[in-house]
């Protein structure tokens, strides 16, 4: 599975990978990790790579994290994948849901909160109970 992180901090985002790291241990699926600094950049890199997941914080250069949610949402054939939004309080959370995230977590972030997320979002599906071909 494809992971895009989004944020200035290095130290957020590899708080974020080594969080991740809790849903490939639940999933037994591996992450390929792409990063960016820049919100705009970030835009960029999610519709080139179409990963699975996009978390970026709210605050990051370029264009912040609901800029991002908003673009990637608001397309007339909308991103696929999920978005989640790294929040410094709480009370942002209607932007979140405004911007159309998938979810949001706060910081500090609780790595196994954004592992239950994650699963919930983009975890293994279950057999739909087609035949095998």
């Amino acid at each position: 599975m494809k992971a895009l992180l989004i944020g200035d901090d290095p130290d957020l985002r590899a708080h974020l990978r080594v969080a991740l790291g809790n849903v490939q241990r639940r999933t037994g699926e591996g992450w390929e990790f792409i990063e960016e600094s820049n919100g705009l950049r970030g835009i960029a890199a999610a519709w080139r790579e179409r990963p699975q997941l996009v978390v970026t914080d709210e605050i990051v250069s370029g264009a912040g994290g609901f800029a991002v949610a908003k673009d990637l949402r608001g397309q007339m054939e909308p991103f696929p994948g999920a978005v989640i939004i790294v929040l410094a309080r709480v009370q942002d959370a209607w932007l979140a849901d405004w911007a159309g995230a998938d979810a949001w977590v706060t910081r500090p972030i609780d790595p196994f909160a954004l592992a239950d997320t994650v699963v919930s979002l983009v975890g293994p599906r279950e057999a739909t109970g087609a035949p095998a071909t």
